[in-house]
């Protein structure tokens, strides 16, 4: 009997490539979806947006859904999908279980972005200013990631980083995980002659989506310790700030006569990280990877990152400019990186070897497909295997589902 492919995609927000690593991140895997064959019904409890894609041009129906209404469980039933795509565990928490009993043979794929519970530790640790460990990672938000992860037939890891804590720290079988990244395409830059060159770029730059707390914390993190000292060594130069959604203590900032610049959203991120000589970027914490940093490898933009920030992406290849937690040593080679021509043209070359090497488009393409294959060949087998993922979904089926009871009763009665 042939499968016949549909899709549900229970989305967190409408995705907005030009905004996030998130929004391209999901855009890419409902791009694979459609090129196989895939019927796909993206539904969201979000509010529309200005900048969100139009899915519904692609070919994609969209469903507006309601939390904590049953509403949802004769629409999915009544869609019956093959499979569903949760993004991020909040969905799968949300909705999960009306999919488990609604339309128990549909497969279950979680897509975390990023592990949220590794950021939110790593955000609070930096605030209190002790060192990470495993202790700090067992909260409430790892115990309820990590029961999704479980519930789920397969989850999305997005970081090798990532992969190896679950599986190595926290023992989560690897056969319920994927790893797959941001994949990048490279097949339209073939040399050094395809960038823009040393002598056409000017000013640093930094961008990011300021809804993310780990960019705002960055930016002002530049701003108070490490541009001071950039621009006392390169008086004319400017750091151009970029980012979609920022708020009034962003633009605060500002100081043109500092040259520390705010511009708000950027309308292409890729052609303004082109036109920039160095990305500075010292992440403090977060989690995943860092789109941003591999946007400036295909721009040929050297770049400055802290450890977190580099996390995941460079595996045993050098990095593409410098890797500095100190905030002087970072100034001090960002000034290196922006003055020296061969030093930022040996960068480039290094960015577009890990771009090649580790994020290649087709080999993470036919890795997802093996695995869907795979579930659908041999998901009942597979979730005999995961006894413990059946347990949390006994569990959190019932107390899930009176919890949602109790809500949305209370807000009938509104």
């Amino acid at each position: 009997m042939q499968f016949s492919p549909s899709l549900l995609i229970i989305g967190y927000v409408w995705p907005e490539p030009n905004s996030s690593a998130a929004g391209k991140r999901m855009m890419q895997l409902i791009s694979w979806f459609k090129q196989n064959k895939y019927s796909i019904v993206f539904a969201t409890p979000a509010q529309e947006t200005d900048f969100m894609v139009s899915l519904e041009s692609l070919g994609i129906t969209c469903k507006s859904i309601a939390l904590n209404d049953s509403s949802f469980d004769k629409f999915v039933k009544d869609l019956n999908p093959d499979l569903v795509l949760f993004d991020r565990f909040m969905m799968e928490e949300q909705f999960g279980w009306r999919v488990h009993k609604n339309c128990p043979n549909a497969i279950r794929i979680l897509d975390t972005e990023d592990l949220h519970f590794l950021r939110n530790a790593r955000q609070i640790d930096g605030q209190e200013g002790k060192e990470l460990g495993f202790q700090d990672l067992q909260t409430d938000m790892a115990k309820r990631e990590i029961s999704s992860i479980l519930r789920c037939d397969c989850s999305l890891i997005i970081s090798e980083f990532e992969m190896n804590l679950l599986v190595q720290t926290f023992k989560i079988d690897p056969k319920l995980l994927l790893y797959l990244p941001i994949w990048m395409d490279t097949k339209s830059i073939t040399s050094l002659e395809d960038f823009l060159p040393f002598e056409d770029r000017t000013d640093f730059v930094f961008i990011g989506n300021f809804w993310h707390e780990p960019n705002w914390h960055a930016v002002r993190y530049l701003k108070e310790k490490i541009w001071p000292f950039i621009r006392k060594k390169l008086p004319k130069a400017n750091l151009q700030i970029y980012g979609a959604y920022p708020s009034q203590k962003v633009f605060d900032l500002q100081n043109t006569k500092q040259g520390f610049i705010v511009n708000g959203r950027a309308e292409d991120a890729l052609e303004v990280i082109t036109k920039a000589k160095v990305f500075l970027a010292p992440l403090l914490f977060g989690a995943g990877l860092k789109g941003k940093l591999l946007d400036a490898m295909l721009a040929g933009t050297p770049s400055i990152t802290t450890q977190i920030g580099a996390e995941g992406i460079s595996g045993e290849f050098n990095w593409p400019g410098f890797v500095e937690n100190n905030p002087e040593e970072f100034a001090l080679k960002a000034v290196e990186l922006y003055t020296t021509k061969l030093l930022w043209e040996d960068c480039q070359m290094k960015g577009l070897e890990i771009l090649r090497s580790r994020f290649s488009q087709n080999s993470f393409e036919e890795n997802l497909k093996q695995k869907i294959n795979y579930l659908v060949e041999n998901i009942d087998e597979h979730r005999l295997q995961n006894f413990m993922g059946s347990i949390l979904q006994h569990n959190s089926l019932a107390s899930t589902k009176y919890m949602s009871k109790w809500i949305e009763v209370k807000n009938k009665l509104k």
